[in-house]
């Protein structure tokens, strides 16, 4: 009997035991997930903070790069915005002005489209003026430009037509408004003034563009044909420095390269004449002994006379009379009547000649 008590006692204390364990892990069990999920909830406001704080560098970077750009176009269309406020002005006075007028004059709602003539036909103009110069700086713009300034004659004049029956200082005061914006918007914004630089430089562009056109045409005026077997053609051009002369094209002597030719023929003349002067005499030289009185030592050493230059080929003024007239007849020759020296290098002549050709050429003329 003793034994089953105690046994019974042992196994009630074992499964109290047990239960106390059971409850001990519950207990750690239920702590730990409370820690894991405190854990989780902190880690969960630290990253809602971290978010928040790039929301706000964000935002506050947006508003910043937003408001640069801001100052940025305010700063770029500083002339242009006060010019738009007073077009805005005129245009919200003159507007509702000549759709009443237009429906007084047409008798119903559709003269109420008046102002799209008298006013938007010249603001049409205005912008089309700007963007194109803007866009294409080297279009023309003057067509634009009398669109704009007929267009404003037009709106000004019906304006004036509306208030002449209230006196002609009304009339003058509601035609000024309609067209103030826009001459502002010429003046200011479609044609900013430029620099005294600016305008030299776009002048200077301008003729040069002119002249390489007018060289350019006369080149094409007197080029060479050149044909292929297969019958098509080609234009030839003769490179070189040239002056425009009317309609011809004129060569112009480089001076460097003029003195460098000069040299040439003067060193040329020199060993010719020195070449001319040394040459032997002609017929064969026979080395024999000669037979004289004086001994060795007295007998004085023979030099050989020089023979004197032959004279350069001289052409007569007959002869240069007739090269020049070739050389104009010749279009592949490009000569400048007109120019002593260009003459005296297409010839190779003195330059007298040269001067006293272009002087009977000019007679002639």
């Amino acid at each position: 009997m003793s034994t089953w008590a105690e046994e019974r006692r042992a196994n009630h204390a074992a499964t109290a035991e047990q239960r106390r364990q059971d409850a001990a892990a519950a207990t750690e069990r239920k702590l730990r997930e409370q820690a894991a999920r405190a854990e989780q909830r902190r880690t969960d406001t630290a990253a809602a903070v971290k978010l928040a704080d790039k929301q706000r560098e964000a935002r506050r970077a947006r508003r910043a790069a937003f408001l640069a750009n801001l100052a940025g176009w305010l700063s770029t269309n500083r002339v242009r915005l006060p010019i738009y406020l007073l077009a805005l002005v005129s245009a919200g006075m003159a507007v509702p002005a000549m759709a009443g007028y237009g429906a007084q004059v047409y008798g119903d709602v559709t003269g109420t489209a008046l102002p799209a003539l008298s006013e938007l036909g010249m603001w049409a103009f205005a912008f089309a003026v700007e963007i194109t110069r803007h866009r294409h700086p080297d279009r023309p713009v003057w067509a634009l430009q009398l669109g704009v300034w007929v267009f404003a004659g037009v709106g000004f004049a019906l304006n004036v037509l509306h208030g002449w029956h209230r006196g002609a200082d009304a009339a003058v005061v509601m035609g000024i408004v309609s067209v103030a914006g826009v001459i502002a918007h010429q003046l200011a914004v479609a044609s900013p003034p430029r620099s005294a630089g600016e305008r030299a430089a776009a002048r200077i562009e301008r003729k040069t563009l002119r002249k390489v056109a007018r060289v350019q045409a006369a080149a094409v005026r007197h080029a060479v044909a050149e044909l292929a077997p297969d019958g098509t053609a080609r234009l030839v051009f003769t490179p070189g420095r040239y002056t425009l002369d009317g309609r011809r094209l004129a060569a112009v002597v480089d001076p460097d390269r003029h003195a460098a030719d000069v040299l040439d023929e003067e060193i040329a003349a020199f060993f010719t004449a020195h070449e001319q002067a040394t040459r032997p005499e002609d017929g064969p030289i026979v080395d024999s002994p000669v037979l004289t009185l004086d001994r060795p030592d007295d007998q004085p050493k023979s030099t050989r006379k020089p023979r004197p230059p032959r004279a350069p080929k001289v052409r007569s003024i007959e002869d240069l009379r007739a090269a020049f007239t070739a050389a104009l007849d010749n279009p592949d020759v490009a000569i400048n009547p007109k120019s002593a020296e260009s003459i005296r290098k297409t010839l190779r002549c003195a330059p007298k000649y040269a001067r006293q050709l272009r002087d009977e050429h000019a007679n002639r003329a």
